[in-house]
C-alpha cells in the first residue's frame, strides 16, 4: 500500500495496466453488478435537477424505471444508487453500436449540462472507500474488464493513468502528481532490485 497524506493506494492502480475497450466489453460496467451505480448525496441532487435535460437522451425504459423507482434509489445496503432496468443495467443507460454507454454523459458532452456522469462511473473500476480518519483507494479487478486489462497491456497504459481525470475530480491535482511520481519511484526501484 501506499499512503499519500490521509489517502491509502493499493499497489495495483500503480503496477496493473488497464484501458477500457468498449467494442470488446460493450459497457457491461453499466450491466452488471450487485447495484446501481453508487452516488454521493450531492449527486443525487445533481440528478434531480438535470432530469429534465437529461430525459430526452433515455431509453424509454430507462425513463419509466427511472419515473416508477425515482432518479436515485437506496439498494440493499441502504446506500444511495442509480435505480436499474429490471435487474440489470442502469436506467441511466443508452445504446450505440449495441454498446451501453451514459445517457448523462453524452447530454454532458452536447453542453446540456455541466455534470459529466457520477463519480463512480467516471473511477470504476477503482473505488474509494471512506474511513473515519484515511480513504483508501483500490481497483477491483472483475472479469467484466479482461478486455481493458489485455488492451492496457498491449498499449502500456497503467490505471492511474488512464483514469487521471477521475481521479484528479476525487482526490486532486496535488494528490494525482504525488501518485505519479510514487509509481516512477516504483517502477525503477523494480528495475534496480532485478
Amino acid at each position: 500500500m501506499l499512503r499519500i497524506n490521509d489517502t491509502i493506494f493499493s499497489f495495483d492502480i500503480l503496477e496493473k495496466k488497464f484501458r477500457c475497450n468498449l467494442p470488446a466489453c460493450l459497457g457491461n460496467c453499466c450491466r452488471y453488478g450487485d447495484s446501481g451505480a453508487p452516488l454521493s448525496a450531492d449527486e443525487a441532487n445533481i440528478l434531480d435537477d438535470i432530469w429534465i435535460e437529461v430525459k430526452p437522451y433515455l431509453r424509454p425504459e430507462g425513463v419509466a424505471a427511472i419515473e416508477e423507482k425515482g432518479r436515485s434509489v437506496k439498494d440493499f445496503e441502504n446506500d444511495r444508487v442509480t435505480p436499474l432496468i429490471g435487474n440489470e443495467e442502469c436506467a441511466y443507460t443508452i445504446l450505440k453500436d449495441n454498446i451501453l454507454m451514459c445517457g448523462i454523459e453524452n447530454a454532458w458532452s452536447d453542453g446540456k449540462i455541466s455534470f459529466r456522469k457520477p463519480l463512480s462511473c467516471h473511477l470504476f473500476p477503482v473505488r474509494i472507500k471512506y474511513y473515519s480518519d484515511f480513504r483508501a483507494v483500490n481497483f477491483e479487478e472483475l472479469a467484466i474488464c479482461s478486455p481493458a486489462r489485455i488492451t492496457g497491456a498491449e498499449e502500456g497504459i497503467y490505471v492511474y493513468e488512464f483514469l487521471k481525470e477521475p481521479l484528479i475530480r476525487a482526490l486532486g491535482e496535488d494528490i494525482y502528481k504525488d501518485l505519479c511520481i510514487a509509481a516512477v519511484e516504483l517502477r525503477e526501484n523494480k528495475t534496480l532490485k532485478r
